[in-house]
């Protein structure tokens, strides 16, 4: 088989090329949200400030029928475009508590300590500088982090950071976010809708009923979702709630199991490579057929709650969650008494939770439950490293300004509370950098070998003989042999 390569031209190099590897970056959603922060920080600083704080009021109207659903733009973004962000966030835990870091009570018990710590602990402090005061309900702020941002900061000091502690630093963030959830159906809700509400139990249980007739298509539960949506925007339980139920629903079985799809695509393999001649430049007919089933294949392999994951990923990374950061970060200073606004209960409270409680809960957790037996350490890591990523627990942006949102009323409040996010959250990212960084700087000169020459590997050839034959067993044979799993719960 011949190979050309074509040289990319000019705009390729200069900006396809670039784009794509930032898209591919693993830290480019956290850099994004950065930036977008950053944007409305000075945009609502800079002579066109008004025009910031304008463009969230406008008024946006949805009418169907009879129907009419009226909110601002600043209520579609944190109630529409978040339930999506939310919605993901429930595929997340639905897979972690399935086949992920919290699939068994063993890998599942640090990351839930830690979890409980780093909320029970920041919430006490922000009690504490807040206790008796009109900003007292605002306890929730500084008890989630953000994932975008505490990864980013990982993954850009590479392998200086064990992959183990990256794991347990997802599972984190992970179990938080389910903590937050929580803490926002029950205590961030406001006067119950009954009727609204008994709505939105209809569409979830027919949402349920998909789940268990087997029911894979996406278009059923976005339809429902919908409707589930809209009941819980009128119920008075926040709307977001809904996208974590409807991710609950969502099937998170394979349709046919490993050895079925192996079989399958390797029959599919041999019937292209047999359609394929010399110098083809394109797909005949039946290559066609075979391309279209080695997808659909690569579909029932694959669980739905998986497929909707990744292919919302990219959306959520790099447009709901800058949009809701563009949104809700501008913060004004111009005008401001910068001196009261540092010295506010709110502002310290969200300091103290997020910077010291989240290192203290995190770090104190974890130990007590390694002490007792009940974990295990990360493998190949220090309890140096460990506090390190305990101090990126401290970087609580999107769901700390979503749940200030929700805490208070008063925008003297919010505008404390965004500032508490956006000074603990950095402090709390530069101190974790400098301490994974200097812990793996230390760990490496422990391990550097005592003399200076270099080692120098030996090779031993190895013959590979490969032989290409056709397997006895057929595609149907073995899905025969293998029956398939439907979905379900």
């Amino acid at each position: 088989m011949q190979v050309t390569h074509q040289n990319p031209g000019f705009f390729t190099k200069a900006f396809v090329l670039p784009v794509q590897r930032f898209i591919h970056m693993e830290a480019s959603g956290g850099i994004l949200l950065l930036l977008c922060a950053v944007a409305a920080i000075v945009w609502a600083n800079s002579p066109f400030s008004a025009a910031y704080f304008h463009l969230w009021e406008t008024h946006i109207a949805l009418e169907i029928g009879h129907s009419m659903i009226s909110m601002h733009l600043m209520h579609w973004i944190n109630d529409g475009l978040m339930v999506i962000f939310f919605f993901m966030v429930g595929l997340e835990i639905k897979r972690e508590m399935l086949t992920g870091e919290l699939a068994s009570p063993k890998k599942a018990a640090l990351p839930i300590m830690a979890a409980i710590g780093g909320m029970i602990v920041p919430a006490a402090f922000y009690a504490i500088f807040n206790a008796g005061t009109a900003s007292a309900g605002g306890w929730g702020i500084p008890m989630a982090t953000d994932i975008a941002f505490a990864l980013g900061v990982v993954i850009l000091l590479g392998k200086r950071v064990p992959l183990s502690l990256k794991i347990f630093l997802t599972a984190l963030a992970i179990v938080d976010d389910l903590g937050a959830v929580l803490v926002i159906a029950f205590f961030y809700t406001a006067q119950l809708n009954l009727t609204s509400l008994a709505i939105g139990g209809g569409f979830l249980a027919a949402l349920v009923a998909l789940n268990r007739m087997g029911v894979r298509r996406p278009a059923p539960y976005i339809m429902l979702g919908i409707g589930l949506w809209v009941a819980f925007l009128q119920s008075g339980i926040h709307a977001t709630i809904s996208g974590v139920l409807l991710a609950l629903t969502i099937p998170s079985t394979r349709q046919i199991g490993a050895y079925a799809f192996i079989a399958v695509s390797r029959d599919l393999a041999y019937k292209y490579m047999g359609m394929s001649e010399p110098n083809q430049k394109e797909l005949k007919h039946g290559q066609e057929k075979v391309v279209h089933d080695l997808e659909h294949a690569c579909k029932e392999v694959s669980s739905p709650l998986v497929r909707m994951e990744h292919a919302l990923h990219g959306w959520v990374a790099f447009l709901i969650m800058p949009v809701f950061a563009f949104a809700n970060a501008g913060v004004r200073f111009v005008g401001t008494d910068i001196t009261a606004a540092l010295t506010s209960h709110v502002t310290i409270g969200v300091i103290a939770g997020l910077f010291l409680g989240k290192q203290i809960g995190v770090t104190l957790f974890s130990w007590l439950s390694i002490r007792l037996g009940l974990a295990e350490m990360p493998t190949g890591t220090t309890w140096a490293q460990f506090y390190g990523v305990s101090l990126l627990a401290g970087i609580g942006f999107t769901m700390s300004l979503f749940v200030s949102n929700l805490a208070f009323t008063d925008a003297a409040m919010i505008d404390s509370a965004k500032l508490g996010i956006l000074i603990a959250s950095t402090i709390a990212g530069i101190a974790g950098w400098i301490m994974l960084s200097r812990s793996a700087n230390a760990e490496q000169a422990q391990e550097a070998p005592a003399t200076l020459e270099p080692a120098v590997p030996s090779y031993r050839p190895v013959l590979v003989r490969v032989e290409e034959t056709r397997p006895a067993t057929t595609a149907a044979e073995t899905i025969r042999e293998e029956q398939p799993v439907y979905a379900n719960m």
